[in-house]
């Protein structure tokens, strides 16, 4: 008769597990081992912040002794007279003579030819004048220029047109700007006069030749009717820009 093992008590039955747990186990503790990080201690620097706690100091609170203020002054106490004198109701009171300042007529009289006397040698001084000046812009009656008629805005435009046309008539570009090549805008400002004169020419430019030329032009003006303003002779400023440009 042969005898048969009992698989319950087999050591060998399951081994093929055992191994397979026991491997796991193994490459687990390999990779832990191959993970594990290691710090140099010599190069971790410890900072140790340290705190101190702020003493609050208490300011003592000292008393200082005021004096207090003066006492008032005593009143003044006016005292009686030690006599009495009675006086008598009866005294006799100097009248005193008030002259009256009232001139009479011999007196005033006399005065005034005195003072007639007296007024011929006062020089007479006359009254000057001051010189009004209204803008173009605004003035009720503009300077006329010769050959201008018609209403007031017609007077102006006739103005301007006049000018215009003497600056190109008597125009001359200086001969030392255009060796320079000097060129540029010319502002000038002139003012028409109470007596219809051309006074007061003022001139800002590029250059001093330019501006002596636009004084020049300007200065040639006629003689106008005066601006008036209130039926009063007044005079009115004008402003005006002169191109000087050489040709290419």
């Amino acid at each position: 008769m042969r005898l048969k093992k009992n698989p319950k008590i087999d050591v060998g039955r399951n081994s093929t597990i055992y191994f397979l747990i026991g491997l796991n186990i193994m490459l687990l503790f390999a990779w832990k081992a191959i993970e594990y990080k290691t710090y140099d201690k010599g190069l971790v620097e410890e900072e140790i912040v340290d705190i101190e706690q702020e003493l609050e100091e208490d300011i003592p609170i000292i008393n200082i002794n005021t004096p207090p203020p003066p006492p008032p002054p005593p009143p003044v106490v006016l005292a009686a007279p030690e006599e009495i004198i009675v006086v008598d109701d009866k005294v006799d009171v100097v009248e005193t003579l008030i002259e009256s300042s009232e001139t009479s007529q011999e007196e005033y009289v006399e005065e005034r030819v005195v003072d007639v006397v007296k007024a011929e040698d006062v020089e007479v001084v006359e009254e000057i004048e001051e010189e009004t000046e209204v803008p173009f812009a605004i003035v009720e009656s503009v300077p006329v220029f010769p050959g201008c008629t018609g209403t007031n805005e017609q007077l102006k435009k006739c103005f301007n047109d006049k000018v215009l046309e003497h600056i190109k008539k008597t125009f001359k570009y200086p001969s030392n700007a255009q060796d320079l090549g000097v060129q540029g805008r010319v502002y000038v400002m002139f003012i028409v006069d109470a007596n219809g004169n051309v006074v007061n020419i003022k001139t800002r430019g590029p250059d001093k030749s330019l501006e002596k030329e636009a004084n020049r032009i300007i200065s040639e003006l006629p003689k106008m009717t005066p601006g008036r303003q209130r039926d009063r002779a007044v005079s009115v400023p004008y402003s005006i820009p002169i191109m000087f440009k050489l040709q290419d």
